[in-house]
């Protein structure tokens, strides 16, 4: 075998997975190319089928995973070396050793692929779609889970957006790879001139199938408005300088005094300030700062969702949202339940890392899964903190009781960790994609961006300018229907994903083994 013969194929997936990065969210203005997610992945399934083994295609899909999330996740670089003081080479290699440890999961899924593969397409494209379902779910659920960069985001502006509401983002990842494994084998089939082939033709068949329920599933009906009244909304963006946000002296002092003063001068029936938009523990604020802003809400018919670490030393801290609403005593409370790791809590054995760095680091208290909303007049607001709006599966367990569903979600987030980077247009598009899966609008108020408006359909109808100060208003319309995905979600969790993916692969696997024995 000639020495390009080997390592072209690499040479190759790498080139694909940096393009698959891409395609989740391009550097020079965000957005999502669906198309480009379907290029990417094709030579990756067209290499691993032809891999001489399993190993070499477990190598070929772990470089590609390197690629697509060494491009994805590099602007986690940003707030290890600029905010966090770690040297610029261990950033380099922290980022680049995340990016291997993720693409273990794609490195294993390409190895079974490969030694399931058969000489039937559709087959070997059920089983492509299988063993990458159960590597994404397996990165979004093992080790605290980190999701970011799914596949299935690349198409949230594309034509399989109109799967979201009945099979979630990992679906539509599923779906985009069993159509990619198809055009991989019918490139391959043109390349060799077999385009007449009974391979060719089932890809040509099934690539048809998935077009044809595209557009049937684009063409069924949004349920009918929920009659429910139009709610305006003022959402503040602060753009506290990451590096001044906990200093007393400066970004703590600004935080409180123009917070402050846009808190008091709004004039809509909802206010909402990001996560942490009030950097210091209650107790930590100025005499009557925080008693001044709960008696501006305690009256008249304006609320307001503000974020703001609460706890203390003995029953430990959470990341919160606090909610106040006229005649209430007491202010309605969530609490964060997704940690970031190394963010919000330090995993065993790694605190020599965290130590390594100049960031406020510590262990946070989780809150509960499915937190109760918070009412306001007929609309129900249900909080998500930071990278909470990831993990859709997480925001579905609101819906168990259709009558409590959320009508409206709510984002708080800060993520000037990142700086100026497409961690912000890439976390608009998750908050995007949560939209179109349950039919709601999301309302998100961040520190840096992207502070906007989406509606239930999943679109921007208002946002402002990242990394500016500023104040954005309109108006949110708020749903009750339940999306396929959030019934069998709520109930279920991700299992309808994950079992009839595994139970493809095991039953695949059966049959080679029995065939096997039988010769």
């Amino acid at each position: 075998m000639r020495r390009s013969d080997r390592w072209l194929p690499a040479v190759i997936c790498l080139a694909a997975g940096y393009a698959h990065a891409l395609s989740i969210g391009t550097p020079w203005n965000g957005e999502a190319l669906w198309w480009l997610q379907l290029l990417a992945l094709a030579p990756l399934a067209a290499i691993v089928h032809r891999a001489a083994t399993p190993r070499a295609a477990a190598l070929y899909g772990w470089v590609f995973g390197f690629a697509w999330f060494a491009g994805t996740l590099w602007w986690l670089f940003i707030s290890m070396y600029t905010y966090g003081g770690l040297a610029a080479p261990l950033a380099v290699l922290a980022v680049a050793g995340l990016a291997l440890v993720l693409a273990l999961y794609y490195a294993i899924a390409c190895g079974v692929a490969r030694a399931l593969a058969t000489s039937n397409p559709l087959i070997d494209a059920v089983v492509w779609a299988a063993v990458w379902t159960l590597a994404e779910i397996g990165r979004g659920l093992w080790f605290t889970g980190l999701p970011w960069g799914a596949a299935g985001y690349a198409h949230v502006d594309g034509p399989l957006a109109a799967f979201a509401r009945w099979i979630g983002v990992y679906g539509i990842g599923a779906v985009a790879a069993f159509a990619a494994a198809l055009l991989a084998w019918l490139c391959t089939s043109v390349v060799r001139g077999r385009l007449r082939g009974s391979g060719a033709i089932a890809s040509v068949a099934g690539l048809a199938a998935v077009g044809a329920m595209t557009w049937q599933l684009a063409r069924v009906p949004q349920a009918a408005d929920a009659g429910l009244p139009p709610l305006d909304v003022t959402l503040l963006q602060g753009n506290i300088p990451q590096d001044e946000k906990f200093q007393p002296g400066t970004g703590v002092q600004i935080a409180l005094i123009w917070y402050a003063q846009q808190l008091a001068q709004a004039r809509t029936p909802l206010v909402v300030a990001p996560e942490t938009a009030i950097p210091v523990l209650p107790q930590q604020l100025p005499p009557g700062y925080w008693d001044k802003i709960r008696e501006r809400f305690a009256t008249g018919e304006q609320a307001a969702l503000i974020g703001i670490p609460l706890g203390n030393m003995r029953d430990g801290y959470i990341n919160a949202t606090l909610g106040l609403l006229p005649g209430r005593s007491e202010p309605y409370e969530y609490a964060k339940h997704h940690l970031v790791p190394f963010g919000e809590f330090i995993p065993p054995f790694f605190r020599w890392f965290t130590e390594m760095m100049d960031i406020p680091l510590g262990d946070f208290r989780r809150g509960a899964v499915g937190q109760v909303s918070m009412a306001l007049g007929q609309q129900r607001l249900a909080p998500n903190i930071c990278y909470e709006d990831l993990f859709g599966e997480e925001l579905a367990a609101r819906f168990a009781d259709p009558a409590l569903a959320p009508t409206i979600f709510v984002n708080l987030s800060n993520i000037g960790w990142f700086g100026d980077s497409v961690a912000i247009d890439q976390h608009l598009s998750i908050s995007r994609m949560r939209a179109l899966e349950f039919h709601r609008p999301m309302i998100r108020a961040t520190n840096t961006g992207a502070t906007a408006i989406i509606d239930a359909d999943g679109r921007v109808t208002h946002a402002l300018p990242r990394l500016t100060r500023g104040v954005l208003t309109g108006t949110v319309h708020g749903q009750q229907d339940i999306t396929p995905y959030a019934s069998w979600a709520s109930r279920f969790g991700l299992m309808p994903l994950w079992l009839p993916a595994l139970a493809v692969v095991a039953a695949v696997a059966a049959l080679r083994f029995a065939r096997r024995r039988r010769s």
